[in-house]
């Protein structure tokens, strides 16, 4: 009989006993399944975050703070550095010739959230009145736009499903009056969807500010980028750094997303290794159990390495079959999962979970290299069984 035959007739032998041994085998299968569904879980709020924030980044159009801000609320542009900032050259125009930007103002709001039992700020962006044809993507979908030099707020839809007081109609305590909510927008789901809009002077005047934050611009092609640089970098009047928005919104969003993949691999190892000493333990009380069957094998001319491989198939299979649950598992309870969170200077981001296919094929991996490992020694072990001794055991 040929090598590969008898690891197939071997392996196909192992994997029908397996429902004789069902309670050793779940260990395997349950605890793999633990740890992937706990690592891709964390692994999607990692990709859910990225999402949202980079959804806001496009190469046509330019966010630019104060030299050395590290995030728009840390910014500061006075007024007349904003006009100047959005009358650059590479900045487009509408058809009556006026730029397409927005001199933004920010500051935060604190509300009760969904559950009832905390509150958590929420951004509170003043735009200019040319926002809607600054991002076409941002479409008013309930109520109407706010009004210019009126107490009224739009909200973003992640934030109107997070915070119940920010429902369209009501109203809500600003500063030192009640200000109405008149509507709710969408804009591809990204990381302004967390946000409540309002009219940038008349939320300035509200909070006693005289300048703005960021200053956002659309270029006329993404090429364009470098001439508007170039023209702000070298006005003496100027002391901001221009940056495509493609590319802030990814430094905004990596310290968040760095620090849940570090999370998710290291939560992810620990139960890795207890996964791994379950699995180990179990392959060596199947062979244990077989050491006789495996001696005989030995016995009827068998190789050792068709029993070696037929232990890895077996803890492989296993350890494979508790990825698909692990990988199901984090399916069905986590992916499209909405919670909030805060950090990167964006006050409380609303983002959706998303689990990925090749969030789906790490966690496949992770289980079969428990597998492999786990399956390492014990069929080292089998290789090695005196077949006279393992005759002899009862």
């Amino acid at each position: 009989m040929s090598g590969l035959s008898q690891i197939t007739s071997i392996s196909a032998m192992n994997l029908r006993s397996v429902p004789h041994r069902l309670g050793t085998s779940l260990v395997i299968v349950i605890g793999i399944a633990g740890v992937v569904a706990v690592l891709l879980s964390v692994l999607a709020m990692s990709m859910g975050v990225l999402k949202t924030v980079s959804g806001a980044g496009r190469d046509d159009r330019a966010v630019v703070l104060r030299g050395g801000a590290a995030s728009e609320l840390a910014s500061a542009i006075s007024r007349d550095q904003g006009l100047t900032i959005m009358d650059a050259p590479g900045v487009k125009r509408d058809a009556t010739g006026e730029p397409i930007a927005s001199a933004d103002t920010i500051t935060l709001v604190d509300l009760p959230t969904k559950a009832g039992d905390s509150w958590a700020n929420v951004t509170v962006r003043g735009v200019g009145p040319k926002i809607l044809q600054l991002r076409p993507e941002m479409k008013v979908v309930q109520g109407r736009m706010y009004r210019p030099a009126v107490n009224e707020f739009i909200v973003g839809t992640k934030a109107l499903s997070q915070f119940p007081s920010l429902q369209v109609g009501k109203r809500i305590k600003f500063m030192t009056g009640d200000w109405e909510i008149v509507g709710a927008f969408e804009s591809g789901g990204d990381r302004h969807e967390s946000e409540i809009y309002g009219d940038a002077d008349t939320v300035m005047s509200a909070i006693r500010r005289t300048g703005y934050q960021p200053v956002t611009v659309m270029l006329d092609s993404p090429a364009a980028f470098e001439t508007f640089k170039t023209a702000l970098t070298t006005n003496p009047t100027l002391q901001v750094e221009p940056k495509r928005e493609s590319d802030f919104v990814a430094e905004q969003s990596k310290s968040l997303t760095t620090v849940l993949k570090v999370i998710a691999y290291v939560v992810g190892g620990i139960m890795a290794v207890g996964a791994l000493f379950g699995a180990l333990n179990t392959m060596y009380t199947a062979v244990s159990a077989r050491s006789r069957e495996i001696a005989t094998l030995r016995a009827l001319g068998f190789g050792a390495t068709p029993v070696v491989i037929s232990v890895f198939v077996e803890a492989v299979a296993l350890a494979l079959l508790g990825g698909i649950l692990g990988c199901l598992t984090a399916w069905l309870f986590f992916d499209g999962h909405v919670i909030s969170t805060s950090g990167g200077g964006v006050a409380q981001l609303v983002f959706a979970l998303a689990l990925t296919p090749g969030l789906i094929a790490v966690g496949v991996i992770w289980a079969c290299a428990i597998g492999v490992i786990g399956g390492l020694f014990p069929a080292l072990r089998a290789a090695r069984l005196p077949v006279a001794t393992a005759l002899r055991a009862v």
